[in-house]
Protein backbone atom coordinates (compact mmCIF):
# COMPACT_ATOMS: atom_id res chain seq x y z
CA UNK A 1 0.00 0.00 0.00
CA UNK A 2 1.57 3.15 -1.24
CA UNK A 3 1.72 6.25 1.54
CA UNK A 4 -0.58 8.46 0.77
CA UNK A 5 1.06 11.50 2.68
CA UNK A 6 2.92 12.06 0.09
CA UNK A 7 1.52 12.85 -3.21
CA UNK A 8 4.41 11.85 -5.11
CA UNK A 9 5.17 8.98 -3.49
CA UNK A 10 0.88 8.31 -4.37
CA UNK A 11 1.85 8.85 -8.29
CA UNK A 12 5.03 7.02 -8.48
CA UNK A 13 3.54 3.89 -6.72
CA UNK A 14 0.79 3.96 -9.48
CA UNK A 15 -2.87 4.74 -8.85
CA UNK A 16 -4.15 1.58 -11.12
CA UNK A 17 -3.02 -0.83 -8.47
CA UNK A 18 -5.44 -0.12 -5.74
CA UNK A 19 -9.41 1.18 -5.88
CA UNK A 20 -9.67 4.70 -4.34
CA UNK A 21 -11.82 2.71 -1.59
CA UNK A 22 -8.53 0.76 -0.74
CA UNK A 23 -6.75 3.61 -0.67
CA UNK A 24 -8.78 5.69 1.39
CA UNK A 25 -11.06 7.64 -0.56
CA UNK A 26 -14.65 8.79 -0.81
CA UNK A 27 -16.75 11.08 -2.41
CA UNK A 28 -18.32 13.46 -0.32
CA UNK A 29 -22.08 14.74 0.36
CA UNK A 30 -22.92 18.15 -1.91
CA UNK A 31 -24.03 19.34 1.52
CA UNK A 32 -20.90 19.07 3.29
CA UNK A 33 -18.57 21.70 2.68
CA UNK A 34 -17.04 23.11 -0.89
CA UNK A 35 -13.90 24.51 -2.67
CA UNK A 36 -15.79 25.38 -5.79
CA UNK A 37 -18.27 24.84 -8.54
CA UNK A 38 -18.07 23.97 -11.52
CA UNK A 39 -19.57 24.50 -14.53
CA UNK A 40 -19.15 24.04 -18.83
CA UNK A 41 -19.91 27.05 -20.34
CA UNK A 42 -23.38 26.50 -22.31
CA UNK A 43 -22.57 26.90 -26.11
CA UNK A 44 -24.37 24.41 -28.01
CA UNK A 45 -27.45 25.78 -29.90
CA UNK A 46 -28.88 21.91 -30.61
CA UNK A 47 -29.13 21.62 -26.83
CA UNK A 48 -31.51 24.38 -26.86
CA UNK A 49 -32.67 24.91 -30.01
CA UNK A 50 -34.37 28.42 -30.83
CA UNK A 51 -33.71 29.66 -27.31
CA UNK A 52 -29.97 29.28 -25.98
CA UNK A 53 -30.22 33.30 -25.68
CA UNK A 54 -32.57 33.09 -23.88
CA UNK A 55 -31.15 30.85 -20.78
CA UNK A 56 -28.03 33.04 -19.78
CA UNK A 57 -29.85 35.28 -17.25
CA UNK A 58 -30.86 32.55 -15.43
CA UNK A 59 -27.31 30.65 -15.92
CA UNK A 60 -25.75 33.36 -14.96
CA UNK A 61 -27.65 34.62 -12.14
CA UNK A 62 -26.67 30.95 -10.66
CA UNK A 63 -22.99 32.25 -11.20
CA UNK A 64 -23.62 35.42 -9.19
CA UNK A 65 -25.68 33.11 -6.80
CA UNK A 66 -22.80 31.38 -5.58
CA UNK A 67 -19.74 33.50 -6.46
CA UNK A 68 -20.72 35.86 -3.62
CA UNK A 69 -19.42 32.92 -1.06
CA UNK A 70 -17.05 30.38 -3.10
CA UNK A 71 -15.07 30.15 -6.13
CA UNK A 72 -16.73 29.25 -9.70
CA UNK A 73 -14.46 27.55 -12.10
CA UNK A 74 -16.10 27.78 -15.94
CA UNK A 75 -14.87 25.66 -18.65
CA UNK A 76 -14.53 27.54 -21.62
CA UNK A 77 -13.39 26.59 -25.11
CA UNK A 78 -10.92 29.76 -26.44
CA UNK A 79 -10.78 33.68 -25.60
CA UNK A 80 -14.06 33.95 -27.66
CA UNK A 81 -16.28 32.14 -25.03
CA UNK A 82 -14.40 33.74 -22.28
CA UNK A 83 -14.96 37.31 -23.25
CA UNK A 84 -18.78 36.18 -24.43
CA UNK A 85 -18.82 34.78 -20.77
CA UNK A 86 -17.62 37.86 -18.95
CA UNK A 87 -20.26 40.09 -20.87
CA UNK A 88 -23.50 37.80 -20.70
CA UNK A 89 -22.29 38.05 -16.75
CA UNK A 90 -22.14 41.50 -16.51
CA UNK A 91 -24.45 42.06 -18.64
CA UNK A 92 -27.33 39.92 -17.27
CA UNK A 93 -30.30 40.85 -15.35
CA UNK A 94 -28.60 39.73 -11.73
CA UNK A 95 -25.62 41.22 -12.81
CA UNK A 96 -27.35 44.73 -12.62
CA UNK A 97 -28.48 44.61 -9.56
CA UNK A 98 -25.13 43.15 -7.34
CA UNK A 99 -21.76 44.52 -7.01
CA UNK A 100 -20.54 42.17 -10.26
CA UNK A 101 -17.42 43.44 -10.40
CA UNK A 102 -16.35 42.67 -7.25
CA UNK A 103 -17.79 38.93 -7.79
CA UNK A 104 -15.35 38.46 -10.73
CA UNK A 105 -12.69 37.98 -8.11
CA UNK A 106 -14.22 34.82 -7.30
CA UNK A 107 -15.01 33.71 -11.06
CA UNK A 108 -12.48 31.57 -12.63
CA UNK A 109 -11.96 30.55 -16.62
CA UNK A 110 -10.50 27.89 -17.66
CA UNK A 111 -9.59 26.95 -21.70
CA UNK A 112 -10.92 23.51 -21.34
CA UNK A 113 -12.96 22.73 -24.79
CA UNK A 114 -16.38 21.14 -24.61
CA UNK A 115 -19.14 19.99 -26.91
CA UNK A 116 -22.03 20.63 -24.04
CA UNK A 117 -22.38 22.06 -20.75
CA UNK A 118 -23.86 18.99 -18.32
CA UNK A 119 -20.76 19.35 -16.42
CA UNK A 120 -22.68 17.02 -13.48
CA UNK A 121 -22.15 14.33 -15.80
CA UNK A 122 -18.84 15.24 -17.79
CA UNK A 123 -16.89 16.74 -15.14
CA UNK A 124 -14.59 15.19 -12.86
CA UNK A 125 -16.18 13.17 -9.71
CA UNK A 126 -13.92 14.77 -6.78
CA UNK A 127 -12.69 12.45 -3.91
CA UNK A 128 -11.22 13.45 -0.75
CA UNK A 129 -9.07 10.87 1.42
CA UNK A 130 -10.80 11.11 4.75
CA UNK A 131 -7.43 10.31 6.55
CA UNK A 132 -4.53 12.67 4.73
CA UNK A 133 -7.42 15.30 3.06
CA UNK A 134 -6.05 14.62 -0.31
CA UNK A 135 -8.41 15.37 -3.18
CA UNK A 136 -8.67 13.00 -6.39
CA UNK A 137 -10.14 12.34 -9.64
CA UNK A 138 -11.98 9.90 -11.04
CA UNK A 139 -12.57 10.31 -14.87
CA UNK A 140 -15.24 7.91 -15.70
CA UNK A 141 -16.36 6.89 -19.43
CA UNK A 142 -18.58 9.47 -20.91
CA UNK A 143 -21.05 8.47 -24.12
CA UNK A 144 -23.42 11.71 -24.10
CA UNK A 145 -26.05 8.93 -22.22
CA UNK A 146 -26.28 6.36 -24.37
CA UNK A 147 -24.87 7.82 -27.63
CA UNK A 148 -27.29 10.09 -28.05
CA UNK A 149 -25.62 13.17 -28.98
CA UNK A 150 -22.61 12.79 -30.58
CA UNK A 151 -19.66 13.73 -30.66
CA UNK A 152 -18.89 13.61 -27.18
CA UNK A 153 -15.05 13.72 -27.02
CA UNK A 154 -14.23 17.02 -25.76
CA UNK A 155 -16.48 16.28 -22.54
CA UNK A 156 -14.81 12.92 -22.15
CA UNK A 157 -11.44 14.51 -21.69
CA UNK A 158 -12.48 17.32 -18.98
CA UNK A 159 -11.96 15.21 -15.58
CA UNK A 160 -8.39 14.75 -16.88
CA UNK A 161 -7.83 18.42 -17.99
CA UNK A 162 -9.24 19.73 -14.41
CA UNK A 163 -6.87 17.27 -12.67
CA UNK A 164 -4.00 18.49 -14.51
CA UNK A 165 -4.77 21.81 -13.63
CA UNK A 166 -4.92 21.56 -10.59
CA UNK A 167 -2.18 19.10 -9.94
CA UNK A 168 -4.57 15.81 -8.84
CA UNK A 169 -3.82 12.58 -9.25
CA UNK A 170 -6.73 10.47 -11.85
CA UNK A 171 -8.18 6.88 -11.25
CA UNK A 172 -9.72 5.72 -14.69
CA UNK A 173 -12.62 3.09 -14.15
CA UNK A 174 -13.12 2.66 -17.54
CA UNK A 175 -16.77 2.34 -17.36
CA UNK A 176 -19.54 4.26 -17.99
CA UNK A 177 -21.01 6.73 -15.46
CA UNK A 178 -22.36 10.25 -15.32
CA UNK A 179 -22.38 12.37 -11.70
CA UNK A 180 -26.31 12.91 -12.29
CA UNK A 181 -26.97 9.12 -11.96
CA UNK A 182 -25.59 8.97 -8.23
CA UNK A 183 -26.32 10.36 -5.19
CA UNK A 184 -24.77 10.47 -1.80
CA UNK A 185 -25.28 10.36 2.17
CA UNK A 186 -21.08 11.13 2.62
CA UNK A 187 -22.02 8.46 5.01
CA UNK A 188 -21.44 5.71 2.79
CA UNK A 189 -24.58 5.23 1.52
CA UNK A 190 -25.40 5.88 -2.47
CA UNK A 191 -28.72 5.91 -4.18
CA UNK A 192 -29.12 5.44 -8.05
CA UNK A 193 -31.31 3.61 -10.18
CA UNK A 194 -32.01 0.74 -12.41
CA UNK A 195 -33.80 2.72 -15.00
CA UNK A 196 -30.02 4.24 -15.48
CA UNK A 197 -27.14 2.44 -14.82
CA UNK A 198 -28.37 -1.08 -16.20
CA UNK A 199 -29.58 0.72 -19.09
CA UNK A 200 -27.87 -1.77 -21.99
CA UNK A 201 -26.74 1.69 -23.51
CA UNK A 202 -24.48 2.31 -20.65
CA UNK A 203 -22.31 -0.78 -19.83
CA UNK A 204 -23.99 -3.84 -21.44
CA UNK A 205 -21.28 -6.06 -20.88
CA UNK A 206 -21.59 -5.87 -16.65
CA UNK A 207 -24.34 -6.91 -14.12
CA UNK A 208 -25.71 -5.23 -11.45
CA UNK A 209 -23.25 -6.72 -9.06
CA UNK A 210 -20.61 -5.99 -11.26
CA UNK A 211 -21.53 -2.22 -11.43
CA UNK A 212 -22.41 -2.48 -7.41
CA UNK A 213 -18.35 -3.64 -7.02
CA UNK A 214 -17.53 -0.09 -9.41
CA UNK A 215 -19.29 1.92 -8.04
CA UNK A 216 -18.05 0.72 -4.23
CA UNK A 217 -14.14 0.72 -5.20
CA UNK A 218 -14.38 4.32 -7.10
CA UNK A 219 -16.76 5.93 -5.04
CA UNK A 220 -15.77 4.61 -1.73
CA UNK A 221 -19.43 3.47 -0.76
CA UNK A 222 -20.46 0.23 1.32
CA UNK A 223 -24.12 0.52 0.92
CA UNK A 224 -25.81 1.01 -2.62
CA UNK A 225 -29.41 1.80 -2.71
CA UNK A 226 -31.76 1.58 -6.29
CA UNK A 227 -34.76 3.33 -7.04
CA UNK A 228 -36.51 2.13 -10.69
CA UNK A 229 -37.84 4.55 -13.40
CA UNK A 230 -37.19 8.35 -13.72
CA UNK A 231 -39.45 11.08 -14.25
CA UNK A 232 -40.99 11.92 -17.97
CA UNK A 233 -39.11 13.57 -20.21
CA UNK A 234 -35.52 12.52 -19.27
CA UNK A 235 -33.31 11.71 -21.69
CA UNK A 236 -30.75 10.63 -19.58
CA UNK A 237 -33.28 7.56 -19.00
CA UNK A 238 -33.75 7.76 -15.08
CA UNK A 239 -31.34 10.23 -13.47
CA UNK A 240 -31.23 9.97 -9.58
CA UNK A 241 -30.92 14.00 -9.00
CA UNK A 242 -34.53 14.40 -10.95
CA UNK A 243 -36.51 12.45 -8.51
CA UNK A 244 -34.56 12.08 -4.89
CA UNK A 245 -32.16 13.79 -3.31
CA UNK A 246 -30.22 13.87 0.04
CA UNK A 247 -30.73 16.83 2.40
CA UNK A 248 -28.73 15.20 5.38
CA UNK A 249 -26.80 12.07 5.92
CA UNK A 250 -30.12 10.28 6.66
CA UNK A 251 -32.91 12.45 4.74
CA UNK A 252 -33.85 12.66 1.53
CA UNK A 253 -36.39 14.91 -0.02
CA UNK A 254 -38.49 13.05 -3.02
CA UNK A 255 -40.81 14.22 -5.60
CA UNK A 256 -44.44 13.15 -5.57
CA UNK A 257 -47.03 13.96 -8.20
CA UNK A 258 -50.09 14.95 -6.67
CA UNK A 259 -52.69 14.31 -10.10
CA UNK A 260 -52.94 11.03 -10.61
CA UNK A 261 -54.10 11.32 -14.74
CA UNK A 262 -50.23 13.03 -15.05
CA UNK A 263 -47.90 10.51 -16.63
CA UNK A 264 -45.46 11.06 -13.50
CA UNK A 265 -47.65 9.92 -10.68
CA UNK A 266 -47.88 6.01 -10.99
CA UNK A 267 -43.51 5.87 -10.93
CA UNK A 268 -43.18 8.08 -8.69
CA UNK A 269 -45.65 6.42 -6.12
CA UNK A 270 -43.66 3.13 -6.82
CA UNK A 271 -40.33 4.89 -5.93
CA UNK A 272 -42.16 6.67 -2.60
CA UNK A 273 -43.18 3.01 -1.71
CA UNK A 274 -39.53 1.97 -2.42
CA UNK A 275 -37.60 4.60 -0.80
CA UNK A 276 -40.08 3.66 2.46
CA UNK A 277 -38.68 0.41 2.92
CA UNK A 278 -34.99 1.22 2.44
CA UNK A 279 -32.83 1.35 5.18
CA UNK A 280 -29.27 2.76 5.57
CA UNK A 281 -25.78 1.77 6.17
CA UNK A 282 -26.06 2.20 9.84
CA UNK A 283 -29.78 0.44 9.46
CA UNK A 284 -32.04 3.63 10.34
CA UNK A 285 -34.62 3.90 7.85
CA UNK A 286 -34.84 6.87 5.41
CA UNK A 287 -36.38 10.22 7.10
CA UNK A 288 -37.97 10.89 3.70
CA UNK A 289 -39.75 14.59 3.01
CA UNK A 290 -42.05 14.95 -0.35
CA UNK A 291 -41.62 17.53 -2.72
CA UNK A 292 -43.93 18.41 -5.10
CA UNK A 293 -43.83 18.35 -9.28
CA UNK A 294 -44.20 21.47 -10.84
CA UNK A 295 -47.43 21.89 -13.34
CA UNK A 296 -46.36 19.97 -16.58
CA UNK A 297 -43.90 22.16 -18.97
CA UNK A 298 -44.57 21.15 -22.74
CA UNK A 299 -42.83 23.36 -25.72
CA UNK A 300 -43.07 22.18 -29.34
CA UNK A 301 -45.33 18.66 -28.14
CA UNK A 302 -42.65 17.43 -25.87
CA UNK A 303 -43.08 17.05 -21.91
CA UNK A 304 -39.56 18.66 -20.35
CA UNK A 305 -38.42 16.88 -17.25
CA UNK A 306 -39.30 19.89 -15.14
CA UNK A 307 -38.39 19.11 -11.37
CA UNK A 308 -37.89 20.91 -8.16
CA UNK A 309 -34.76 18.23 -7.35
CA UNK A 310 -32.18 19.51 -9.54
CA UNK A 311 -31.02 21.94 -6.91
CA UNK A 312 -27.89 22.67 -6.27
CA UNK A 313 -26.36 23.00 -2.70
CA UNK A 314 -23.51 25.21 -2.10
CA UNK A 315 -22.01 26.50 1.13
CA UNK A 316 -24.45 29.13 1.79
CA UNK A 317 -27.28 28.82 -1.21
CA UNK A 318 -29.69 26.21 -2.22
CA UNK A 319 -30.04 27.30 -5.99
CA UNK A 320 -33.46 25.67 -7.23
CA UNK A 321 -34.86 26.10 -10.51
CA UNK A 322 -38.89 27.25 -10.16
CA UNK A 323 -41.58 27.44 -13.09
CA UNK A 324 -43.41 29.93 -12.84
CA UNK A 325 -45.93 27.75 -10.70
CA UNK A 326 -46.89 29.89 -8.06
CA UNK A 327 -48.50 27.32 -6.28
CA UNK A 328 -46.29 24.56 -6.03
CA UNK A 329 -42.58 26.77 -7.04
CA UNK A 330 -43.57 28.00 -3.06
CA UNK A 331 -44.33 25.22 -2.10
CA UNK A 332 -41.40 23.94 -3.08
CA UNK A 333 -38.82 26.63 -1.71
CA UNK A 334 -40.57 26.51 1.66
CA UNK A 335 -40.08 22.78 1.83
CA UNK A 336 -36.28 22.69 0.86
CA UNK A 337 -35.96 25.96 2.92
CA UNK A 338 -36.96 24.14 5.83
CA UNK A 339 -34.69 21.44 5.62
CA UNK A 340 -31.42 23.79 4.89
CA UNK A 341 -32.01 26.16 7.68
CA UNK A 342 -28.21 26.80 7.70
CA UNK A 343 -28.64 27.94 3.91
CA UNK A 344 -30.72 30.64 2.06
CA UNK A 345 -32.50 28.82 -0.49
CA UNK A 346 -32.95 30.58 -3.68
CA UNK A 347 -35.79 30.50 -6.97
CA UNK A 348 -34.23 30.55 -9.81
CA UNK A 349 -36.58 30.69 -13.50
CA UNK A 350 -35.47 27.47 -14.83
CA UNK A 351 -38.47 28.05 -17.91
CA UNK A 352 -36.14 28.38 -20.96
CA UNK A 353 -33.46 26.51 -19.39
CA UNK A 354 -35.53 23.12 -18.87
CA UNK A 355 -35.66 23.19 -22.98
CA UNK A 356 -32.26 22.04 -22.97
CA UNK A 357 -33.51 18.36 -20.68
CA UNK A 358 -32.00 19.68 -17.81
CA UNK A 359 -31.26 22.26 -15.22
CA UNK A 360 -28.89 23.73 -12.40
CA UNK A 361 -27.63 20.37 -10.99
CA UNK A 362 -27.32 19.05 -14.20
CA UNK A 363 -25.18 21.52 -15.39
CA UNK A 364 -22.72 21.89 -12.30
CA UNK A 365 -20.28 19.80 -10.30
CA UNK A 366 -19.35 20.55 -6.85
CA UNK A 367 -15.17 20.35 -5.54
CA UNK A 368 -15.24 19.10 -1.93
CA UNK A 369 -13.01 21.56 0.58
CA UNK A 370 -10.19 19.44 2.49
Amino acid sequence: MPNTNNLSDFRTFGLSDFTPNQLGFHFPAEFEKQDALWLSWPHKEASWPGKIHLIYNSYCEFILRVASHQRVCINVADQAMKDFAVNAIRNSAYGKHVAVENLFANIYFYFHPTNDAWCRDHGPAFLVNRETKKKAIVDWGYNAWGDKYPPYDLDDNIPTLIAKELNLPVFYPEIVMEGGSVEFNGKGTLLTTTACLLNENRNPHLSQNQIEKYLSDYYGVNHILWLGDGIVGDDTDGHIDDITRFVNEDTVVTVVEENKNDENYGLLQENLHMLKGMRLENGKQLNIIELPMPKAIIYEDQRLPASYANFYISNENVIVPIFNDDKNDSKALDILQDCFKDRKVVGIDSVDLIWGLGSFHCLSQQEPAV
